[in-house]
Parts: structure tokens; C-alpha cells; sequence
């Protein structure tokens, strides 16, 4: 069993470490095309999209409180409410309907 432990932490860490070092070993010069860097500069927000949303939607006791809240502090944003307006708000709205919903 160790074996095949060591086995799979040798095998992430070269995964990870390729992932890290090939972009820089390959890509030498100045990336031109608007679209490959426009591409590249929203990847960290759609990462970050891609964790925070389901689990915004499952952290609750129903998946209707959660979809609310999300829609709630989407909203919020979009009308330039800050951080902690917008995070108090979607606690609210889950409080409210988990209060009704369950």
C-alpha cells in the first residue's frame, strides 16, 4: 500500500510541476494573439467560478435557498453593492427561505 502511495505523490507532483514549468520553458516570447490573452486573463476567474458556485447552491439545507442567494448577490454586484453588502444579503435571503422552504 505505501508503494502505491509514494507512487501517486510522485505522480502529482510531476503533473504539478509540468503544468507549472512547461508554459514557461515554451512560451518565450510576448503573446500577440488577442484572443489567446484574453483567454488566458479570464482563466483565473472561471476557475474560481467553476469551485465557488455549486458549492454556494449545496451549502445549504435545500438547493432552492442556495440558487436564490446566488441569484440574490449576483444581482446585488451587478448594482455595485460592496463585498460585505452583498454577503449579508445572501445570508439573509438564506435565512428567509430556508425559514419558509423547510
Amino acid at each position: 500500500m505505501s508503494k502505491s502511495i509514494n507512487l501517486y505523490i510522485l505522480v502529482m507532483f510531476a503533473v504539478t510541476y509540468l503544468v507549472r514549468v512547461l508554459p514557461v520553458t515554451l512560451i518565450r516570447r510576448r503573446i500577440r494573439s488577442p484572443f489567446l490573452q484574453s483567454f488566458l486573463y479570464y482563466v483565473p476567474y472561471v476557475t474560481l467560478a467553476v469551485m465557488t458556485f455549486p458549492a454556494m447552491i449545496e451549502a445549504t439545507q435545500s438547493p432552492v435557498s442556495g440558487a436564490l442567494a446566488l441569484v440574490a448577490g449576483i444581482v446585488a454586484a451587478w448594482f455595485g453593492r460592496s463585498l460585505l453588502q452583498v454577503a449579508s444579503l445572501c445570508c439573509i435571503v438564506v435565512l428567509v427561505s430556508e425559514f419558509f422552504i423547510v
